[in-house]
């Protein structure tokens, strides 16, 4: 056994710029991991969906784009942009295909909580797709509420929304599912022709 080998892992979370070169990976992974998931089924590529916001809305103080790194190389990540006054959005959230079933996209979700508290927000808010059950599972087993019908199938709910309060104080979900129904219609209005594609279910 080399000396090498006896050597302990360093891992950090780093927080940088959304374009910065250490998140390649991450937005590298996720465009193919989208788009061979759902194809053309939004009536665009689905990665479309990592090029639908600004690097600034993923920087301080409306927002964190934060890196797991082991020994200095990126093995998971996420970000959050702000939803409203008081809540932060989990987007990106990633782990890299080599270093899946450890638990890292958990810790990066906890990570980003921290960080959303620390900023003075009081919930976080997510959504997720009908194709992606680890991610629905993750939620379910981190504290968050589901926005949607839990008795429909994933392809019924199509956008699955997810919320959980960053305080001592309920979630206040009336409130979020309001917000949640609102930012919906305008998510189906801006796809090409306004609807879902083909495979989804239907945006009407």
């Amino acid at each position: 056994m080399s000396l090498l080998e006896n050597q302990p892992v360093t891992e950090e979370f780093v927080y940088v710029a959304a374009d910065d070169e250490l998140a390649r990976p991450l937005l590298t992974e996720l465009a193919e991991e989208y788009d061979s998931r759902y194809g053309h089924a939004w009536g665009e590529p689905a990665s479309v969906e990592l090029s639908r916001y600004p690097v600034a809305e993923f920087s301080a103080p409306r927002g964190a784009f934060v890196l797991l790194l082991r020994d200095g190389v990126p093995v998971a990540g996420g970000a959050f942009k702000t939803f409203d006054e008081q809540t932060t959005e989990l987007k990106r959230i990633w782990t890299s295909a080599a270093h899946r079933r450890q638990g890292l996209a958990r810790r990066v979700v906890a990570e980003l909580e921290e960080e959303s508290q620390r900023r003075g927000f009081r919930r976080v808010y997510l959504t997720t797709g009908p194709r992606q059950p680890e991610a629905q599972r993750l939620y379910f087993e981190t504290g968050y509420t589901p926005l949607f019908d839990v008795t429909l199938t994933p392809e019924e709910v199509v956008v699955h929304g997810f919320a959980k309060s960053l305080t001592d104080e309920p979630l206040d979900v009336d409130d979020i599912r309001r917000r949640h129904d609102a930012s919906l219609v305008e998510f189906y209005a801006a796809l090409p022709g306004g609807r879902l594609g083909d495979g989804l279910g239907a945006a009407e």
